[in-house]
């Protein structure tokens, strides 16, 4: 298990779509990484013009080769990673508060 500092750029007329599969259990029911995703959602926040960083575990030896794969390229791009100690909290609005003040406009 290692853990890493994620930065990506989220692709913005898709947050709505990425929010709902959030909240709805589609990403949390997603084996083996799913409840991993929904939790470094609601870590991360957003320090820069549309772009988000947060820290998340990962168990493969790639630094998260099935979320990009199964999730986070549908929504997120520019991915850099760095490897940490443990969880880190960034400064910054939180992402998941602003997905949600932003559906809610919708």
């Amino acid at each position: 298990m290692v853990f890493y500092s994620v930065k990506a750029k989220y692709i913005e007329e898709k947050l709505d779509e990425f929010y709902q599969k959030l909240i709805d259990g589609t990403i949390q029911n997603q084996k083996p990484d799913g409840n991993e995703i929904v939790n470094s959602m609601k870590r991360a926040k957003i320090t820069a013009p549309n772009t988000i960083q947060w820290s998340e575990m990962c168990f493969c030896p790639t630094p998260l080769k099935h979320e990009q794969e199964t999730v986070y390229d549908h929504y997120l791009t520019n991915f850099e990673t760095t490897v940490l100690d443990d969880y880190v909290e960034f400064d910054g609005e939180s992402f998941f508060t602003f997905l949600e003040r932003d559906s809610n406009k919708t």
